[in-house]
């Protein structure tokens, strides 16, 4: 039973010795409580320790009765009671049980939320799932906080990428157009490669359209990767010399790459339109496919930014396996050259299953594989949490290498 009076939290609390000795009421061990923050999980008071109210044989039980003044301040607060040892242990700490009390206060009002037996496994699993919450929702906090700043940074990225040139910032279109068209001449002209076998497949714009439906997310994702590794070099700066946020800085490059993907992605529908005459219905699935096409990227950039730091060579190794990886993904040709005993393989590349769904969705007029997409779903939210993981933890040596 938990009630609040004046401030203060009175708990009665069933008291149970579970140990092989008796507990005294002169001690040494005590009844107290801690009062956590509810939504962090962070100690804010070690409270005050209060004698049992008689000697407790073990196996044991007896009702006690403990005090709890609350913070004024408004918050959600958790309170732990639980036996202690002084100088030895708390005994929910070992692995026992104890009473949490959910309260809040607001406007120097206190209410109990919710009162309950809290188990080893039961604060585990709480833990954990902080944790997670925790991982998932900082990374986004920290972009959404200096999302007026990233778009700053991007938007000077690409007018700075193009300053001087006659096409400026027109260049953002016609470089992806530039390749798209040499991989064109290459695999559609001089190779006659193409996708389908039917006759209304056999003509070099179909070729066109798959292979610019796979560049896609391959440019924004390659974009993004081919820089991650030398970003936070490129801004040392801001490491040694000011208070900035540095987790921001792998995301200048994914966004940037989104925004040259955005572009292309103008130029491929209008094309869409020209060669088949409409847009399927489908198109509509494309914010589900860039989810985990935006979280993938994040993750890798964070991980690569971090080690491009610590080991210089990491952008010549990432030149050399972007080349690797784009042609190990069938943009510029169809999955039916991949053989047999391959595919299984070729099926765990996560660039592969997103060339797959932009097609599925732009071209055939099909929802994507729901099942490869919940796959990679799962490994963009692993990438994404450790990759920001491991620069969070990375990025107080920054300054020490640098």
């Amino acid at each position: 039973m938990a009630v609040v009076e004046a401030g203060r939290l009175r708990v009665c609390a069933l008291l149970r010795n579970t140990s092989s000795r008796t507990w005294t009421a002169s001690g040494p061990v005590s009844l107290a409580y801690q009062i956590l923050d509810g939504d962090t999980g962070a100690l804010l008071i070690d409270g005050q320790r209060q004698a049992i109210p008689a000697d407790l044989p073990a196996g044991g039980e007896t009702r006690a009765e403990i005090s709890v003044p609350l913070p004024p301040e408004n918050g959600l607060y958790r309170v732990l009671i639980s036996p202690v040892e002084e100088h030895v242990a708390w005994f929910f700490e070992q692995g026992g049980d104890c009473l949490t009390v959910d309260a809040e206060v607001r406007d120097e009002q206190a209410a109990v939320r919710q009162v309950r037996r809290s188990t080893a496994a039961s604060r585990s699993r709480e833990r954990f799932r902080r944790l997670l919450a925790r991982a998932f929702l900082y990374p986004l906090d920290a972009i959404w906080r200096n999302r007026s700043l990233i778009a700053s940074m991007v938007r000077r990225d690409i007018q700075g990428r193009y300053r001087g040139s006659v096409a400026g910032l027109f260049w953002t279109v016609i470089h992806p157009l530039l390749m798209m068209l040499t991989y064109f001449f290459i695999f559609a002209v001089v190779l006659k490669v193409r996708f389908g076998s039917g006759p209304a497949e056999a003509g070099p714009a179909n070729f066109l359209l798959y292979f610019m439906a796979g560049m896609l997310p391959w440019l924004a994702f390659s974009e993004a990767l081919g820089r991650a590794s030398g970003v936070v070099l490129e801004h040392r700066t801001l490491v040694k010399r000011v208070v900035f946020p540095l987790d921001i800085l792998p995301a200048n490059l994914v966004f940037t790459g989104l925004v040259s993907e955005f572009f292309g992605l103008l130029v491929f529908l209008a094309a869409v339109g020209a060669f088949q005459g409409h847009l399927p219905a489908t198109v509509a699935w494309l914010p589900l496919i860039l989810i985990p096409q935006i979280l993938l990227t994040l993750g890798l950039c964070w991980f690569l930014a971090g080690l491009g730091v610590f080991l210089r060579d990491t952008g010549q190794f990432m030149a050399f396996l972007l080349t690797l990886w784009f042609f190990a993904t069938p943009i510029c040709y169809p999955e039916s050259f991949i053989p047999e005993n391959l595919r299984t393989v070729f099926a765990l590349n996560p660039a592969y299953v997103l060339v797959r769904a932009y097609r599925a969705i732009f071209l055939e007029g099909h929802t994507p594989d729901w099942s490869a997409l919940g796959w990679l779903y799962l490994g963009a939210v692993t990438a994404f949490l450790l990759g920001f993981a491991w620069f969070h933890r990375s990025k107080k040596a920054f300054s020490d290498v640098l």
